[in-house]
């Protein structure tokens, strides 16, 4: 009996400290009147052509054209048009439509006619193959296994302009012109992680920042439009104090080049 008593006396207290500890309680503060909100960045995928830094290659190629070995075909130039589109890109293998932007690719870098395995030749061909890779994932954003493959290929062609910007950066900026790329470094491992707390400090102390030069700035501005009085009553007190100080036979210490002075002030903001 007397352990039930105990029990039912400490009840109350057990409520509170339940009611303390958990999510019903209430937390009361003041509303914030600063003019600040931020808003996170959004994050930019790592294929993506903003973070890889491709810009495109024109191309200039349609799925209606004839595959390169039959352009010159002279026994489809009186084929059936039926005939015709089974020899065109769109009726072929995808392969045949990379393959021949590759061929565009290495045109506008490669040295000679029969230059195949040349450093910017290699660039061209990994760049036409990352473009690829990007127009498929848009198509297919699940795909994981091309994923991986895409962003792969992006850390090699990063990592070789790394080594070419430092062997030659002539050939570097020629052949990032070339290719419509824009060079984007890796990221620092020290670099500093986009958090909440820290922007709304930064974003606080440009607010404080903000408010300080502005009373500034109307403080400089109201004195600016006090200046013309200001320098007007300055040159009739400094005219007067001198009249005074004669008048009663003390050594003036107001100069006539200072009376003079204060005048031409007073001139030049009339």
């Amino acid at each position: 009996m007397n352990t039930l008593l105990n029990n039912l006396r400490n009840t109350p207290f057990v409520i509170n400290s339940l009611l303390k500890n958990s999510s019903m309680s209430i937390a009361r503060g003041f509303k914030s009147d600063l003019k600040i909100k931020w808003i996170r960045p959004q994050k930019c995928s790592a294929i993506s052509p903003e973070k890889s830094g491709d810009g495109g290659i024109t191309y200039d190629l349609k799925e209606t054209d004839l595959l390169p070995m039959f352009e010159k075909c002279k026994e489809l130039e009186d084929a059936d048009e039926f005939v015709k589109k089974m020899f065109t890109f769109e009726f072929n293998h995808i392969s045949e439509i990379v393959q021949r932007k590759k061929d565009i690719a290495t045109d506008l870098v490669k040295q000679h006619q029969f230059d195949t395995k040349s450093f910017e030749v290699s660039m061209a061909k990994m760049t036409t193959h990352i473009l690829c890779l990007q127009e498929y994932m848009e198509r297919h954003p699940r795909n994981g296994h091309y994923k991986n493959i895409l962003k792969e290929l992006i850390d090699r062609r990063k990592k070789l302009l790394s080594k070419l910007r430092k062997w030659d950066y002539k050939k570097f900026e020629w052949l990032l012109e070339k290719l419509n790329l824009t060079f984007k470094p890796f990221v620092p491992f020290d670099q500093v992680r986009i958090e909440r707390k820290a922007s709304m400090r930064k974003l606080t102390a440009k607010h404080c920042d903000k408010l300080k030069q502005d009373k500034l700035d109307a403080y400089k501005a109201q004195l600016e439009s006090e200046k013309k009085s200001f320098y007007k009553e300055k040159f009739e007190q400094l005219q007067f104090i001198r009249n005074e100080e004669i008048a009663c036979g003390v050594p003036p210490t107001v100069t006539e080049e200072e009376i003079e002075i204060a005048r031409k002030q007073a001139a030049q903001y009339q």
